[in-house]
């Protein structure tokens, strides 16, 4: 039998694909370690999420006075019960933040071609495209519409992090996001409300306040926000890193606990509403569907034509499809009352998310091993 030879370049070829092959490898045992890594908590977050709604909608409908109960203390507008609960759910995933290296990251050239895709896809692409299809679908329900434009002008800064945990995203590069997008939101969440509300809606009967919003986000973005920034200063200089590292992971599961008690607290009030305007639930939930998933799906295809790598696309999709949507309901509970269709149509947000977004973890996390998705 004739002895079959190789050529260089056969042995060049065929050493880059077991290259090739090494590498995909370590990339799906670090997306695998990333998810066994996270805290029991977060991995089961869907599952917890779920129980929160469910026993949330069944203290609404069957506990007699919970929702007046739940709104009878006001800070900012906003019934005390939330209020404690967005607070508590924003301050620990800021204190994560290594704000003292910021300076260094942004330092880089690549960073900044990064956050400006980012800040592009986050604050012109999703929330006109969130405006657009509020329109779309609701063009006869002002109220509504309003609640659902609310949520697209929230840029996600708590969930996001979950999800980029679950699909294996680049976690430092996340962090500094939610930094920027906390920044934008304060500067920026009022007067686009304002805009795409009173302006361009031409609201009359349903105006925005541009001070009731402004103060709604400084209070729950700003105060979580300072409070970080002096925690993690303060004890990192008087005690040192290690006791913070320490401090930390007694710190980081309030941060899920909050956000469980928020969501069991927000469908307790909302619960009559979500089950008796069922009609309505439905018809918000098919603009937020479409919307979480044209804004991934296409934020994934474009990174990927560009050439970032897997951690980072992943990174730029869930931010760019994730929302705020704690703040929106604080402005939609403030400005227009908690039994409004506004309040109702923001609370949707969290339904309609959760289980959209656990369906792109796997969805990404699928597309990476197949096109062998490195970096």
């Amino acid at each position: 039998m004739e002895a079959q030879t190789q050529s260089p370049e056969s042995f060049e070829k065929n050493g880059s694909l077991e290259e090739q092959n090494i590498e995909s490898k370590h990339e799906e045992a670090s997306r695998a370690s990333a998810f066994k890594s996270l805290g029991f908590l977060d991995r089961y977050l869907a599952l917890w999420i779920l129980l929160a709604m469910i026993i949330g909608v069944v203290l609404g409908n069957f506990v007699d006075g919970i929702d007046r109960a739940l709104h009878q203390g006001k800070f900012v507008g906003v019934s005390l019960p939330i209020a404690i609960g967005l607070l508590i759910m924003m301050y620990p995933i800021l204190c994560k933040v290594q704000y003292e290296v910021l300076h260094l990251a942004f330092s880089k050239r690549e960073l900044w071609v990064q956050i400006t895709f980012s800040v592009f896809v986050n604050w012109i692409v999703a929330p006109f495209l969130m405006l657009g299809l509020a329109w779309a679908f609701l063009p006869d329900k002002s109220e509504l519409r309003n609640g659902l434009i609310l949520v697209g002008l929230g840029r996600c800064i708590a969930m996001v992090l979950i999800w980029n945990g679950l699909a294996a995203g680049d976690s430092n590069y996340c962090a500094i996001l939610v930094v920027i997008n906390s920044i934008l939101q304060i500067a920026l969440f009022a007067p686009l409300a304002v805009l795409f509300i009173n302006v361009i809606g031409g609201a009359d009967e349903f105006k925005i306040s541009y001070s009731t919003v402004a103060t709604n986000v400084a209070v729950f973005l700003g105060i979580p926000l300072g409070a970080a920034v002096l925690t993690r200063v303060s004890i990192r200089y008087f005690a040192g890193s290690t006791r913070y590292e320490t401090f930390m992971k007694w710190l980081s599961p309030w941060s899920l606990i909050g956000l469980l008690y928020t969501i069991l607290i927000l469908f307790a009030s909302q619960g009559r509403q979500v089950v008796h305007q069922i009609v309505s639930v439905v018809r918000v939930a098919a603009p937020l569907t479409v919307y979480f998933i044209v804004i991934f799906v296409t934020t994934l295809a474009v990174t990927h034509r560009l050439g970032f790598g897997y951690r980072l696309s992943v990174t730029q999709s869930f931010t760019a499809a994730s929302n705020n949507f704690e703040l929106a309901i604080a402005v939609a509970v403030a400005t227009f009352g908690p039994d409004s269709d506004q309040a109702l149509a923001s609370t949707v947000g969290p339904l309609i998310e959760v289980p959209v977004l656990i369906g792109l973890v796997y969805l990404v996390k699928f597309l990476g091993k197949r096109w062998r998705w490195t970096g």
